[in-house]
């Protein structure tokens, strides 16, 4: 992968995938996530995820171990009672609830990487570009925009800088590519945010 001579590589040793627990109406999701765990685990980059083993979540996971790679999993205990906690992980953290939860996948990751999911991925993107925004964290935030599954959302965060509810500095945290050697790229080169809104 190519890097940008006039930017700093940022040193990315783990990077916290947030994804879907189901598999979506296309294969080709599931292919562009394999692509992203490819990356991650033939550059030896740890993923840090759910710790779940059905959905994106599970293939994303399983194909980093095939790699040999180090993949640490977050889950809470009410998820791990109902059996969807993958047993095979480098390491396993087990907390009592969700805030727990994003706190510690926070914790354990250099950037952040959104592939395509419902409700769970969505808050979990939109918390850490809230952290980012506030100046709590500098670390990378990419958009996996698999097929053009993102677009309506990205039309969204353009009209809400358009409108004056969000500085486009803001809007820029976000990094999209639609394939993961491009997005990687972008995180590897992002430039921390200089004007935060506190």
């Amino acid at each position: 992968m190519s890097t940008s001579s006039n930017t700093p590589s940022n040193n990315l040793r783990s990077i916290c995938v947030f994804c879907g627990s189901s598999a979506g109406d296309s294969p080709i999701f599931r292919t562009a996530s394999l692509e992203l765990a490819d990356i991650l685990g033939n550059a030896q980059i740890s993923l840090v995820y759910g710790g779940a083993h059905i959905g994106l979540m599970g293939a994303v996971a399983d194909r980093v171990l095939e790699k040999n790679g180090r993949v640490i999993g977050v889950i809470p205990q009410s998820l791990v009672d109902v059996e969807v906690a993958h047993d095979g992980l480098t390491e396993l953290h087990v907390t009592d609830g969700m805030h727990q939860r994003k706190a510690k996948m926070a914790d354990e990751s250099d950037a952040f990487i959104a592939l395509p999911g419902g409700l769970g991925t969505l808050e979990e993107l939109f918390e850490v570009l809230t952290w980012a925004q506030l100046g709590y964290h500098t670390k990378p935030i990419g958009l996996l925009n698999v097929d053009g599954y993102y677009d309506d959302l990205l039309r969204f965060l353009d009209n809400s800088a358009a409108r004056g509810f969000m500085r486009q500095s803001h809007r820029d945290l976000l990094h999209v590519a639609s394939n993961a050697a491009e997005l990687f790229d972008l995180l590897q080169n992002a430039k921390p945010l200089q004007d935060k809104k506190l």
